[in-house]
């Protein structure tokens, strides 16, 4: 009997005790649940009970350094968040598309390929550079040349001039000529040894770069001399087809140039370039026109104009390489209005033998 009850107390404590634990255990379950419907309710109704202050303006921007895009000023507003998020990957893949395409040469479109190469084809035609001799400045370049490659000290010569007169009738005659000086500076003597009736006659000659040149005839049958004035210079020289004017040097620097184009004498290849004298040149011819050689830069024609007109041409030929000076050995000038011609052969052609000062002054041609 006494074991009975003892049993039956046991086992209402344990009732008990298991009956507390699950009530509990019940009651924390539900007081969790009802905790975060609280907070989920409460976040839900926040912007109405306390709307968020205005915020600045989102700006994204790509970093110096190629690195990810920045981002100006906080939120946490998640639709804020999201647009920036947004504008981000936007970015990215503008960079993405511009990284790709460097290093890559631009192709054009099927539709403007036609265009591009007219474009190309224009430039082609306008840089073609023109031939060498086709400008002014060539032209003088050349005349620069030719008259360079006769440079010498000293100049001698003794010459046969042969003349054609409109009948046929042939008459000679000889000189010897001495010249010293540069280009345009020189001196020279012209001085008949005959026939007869003219030896003795002389030219003397002092040229100058910036006029023309100055110039005394001695006459041994007057006994004196005489300076030949700037307009009879064009009158002919003791019966020949030579005028005063044609017997003077004529420098570079006295004329002005112009080319003309190409052409051949006697089978060679030739420069065509006019010459316009200078004022201070004082020269009775308009104009002329110069054939120059293209393989040794010697004058090969020369044509002389009085407006519009050829009044006279020389004509070299007989051309030879002397002392390393190329050299026409015969001349020809011929008169076109009065159908005459002179023949000038160089005979004994010397260059830089020695001639003194004092064989180009008045004094030495009187004698």
């Amino acid at each position: 009997m006494s074991r009975e009850p003892t049993n039956v107390f046991g086992i209402v404590v344990i009732t008990v005790c298991v009956t507390s634990v699950g009530l509990f255990a019940g009651w924390f379950g539900v007081s969790r649940y009802l905790g975060q419907q609280t907070i989920s309710a409460g976040d839900e109704e926040a912007p109405e009970t306390a709307p968020a202050p205005q915020r600045k303006t989102t700006r994204v921007r790509k970093s110096s350094d190629g690195g990810a895009p920045q981002d100006r000023g906080s939120s946490t507003d998640p639709a804020s968040a999201g647009a920036a998020v947004a504008e981000n990957e936007a970015a990215a893949n503008q960079d993405d598309e511009s990284s790709s395409t460097e290093g890559q040469e631009p192709v054009a479109p099927p539709a403007e390929a036609p265009l591009a190469s007219k474009a190309l084809s224009v430039p082609v035609e306008v840089i073609v550079a023109p031939d060498a001799a086709d400008s002014h400045g060539d032209a003088r370049t050349i005349m620069e040349e030719a008259q360079r490659r006769t440079e010498a000290k000293f100049y001698r010569y003794d010459g046969l001039l042969q003349s054609f007169n409109a009948d046929g009738k042939t008459s000679e005659k000889r000189w010897t000529f001495d010249r010293a000086g540069s280009n345009g500076q020189s001196k020279a003597v012209l001085r008949f040894t005959s026939p007869a009736e003219v030896k003795g006659v002389a030219l003397l000659i002092h040229n100058h770069p910036e006029r023309a040149s100055d110039q005394w005839m001695w006459t041994p049958a007057l006994q004196r001399d005489r300076r030949i004035a700037l307009q009879d210079r064009s009158t002919r020289f003791f019966g020949t087809d030579f005028s005063f004017e044609d017997l003077e040097e004529r420098d570079v620097d006295q004329y002005d140039y112009s080319m003309l184009g190409n052409d051949t004498i006697e089978g060679a290849g030739c420069w065509k370039i006019e010459m316009t004298p200078k004022r201070s040149r004082s020269s009775h011819y308009t104009r002329s026109i110069a054939w120059i050689r293209k393989d040794n830069y010697v004058l090969a024609r020369l044509d002389h104009f009085v407006e519009d007109e050829v009044v006279k041409r020389l004509t070299n030929s007989t051309i030879e390489n002397i002392q390393g000076i190329w050299t026409a050995r015969q001349l020809e000038m011929a008169d076109l209005h009065r159908g005459t011609r002179t023949r000038l052969s160089l005979q004994q052609v010397k260059y830089n033998a020695p001639i003194k000062e004092r064989e180009f002054t008045l004094e030495a041609i009187r004698y």
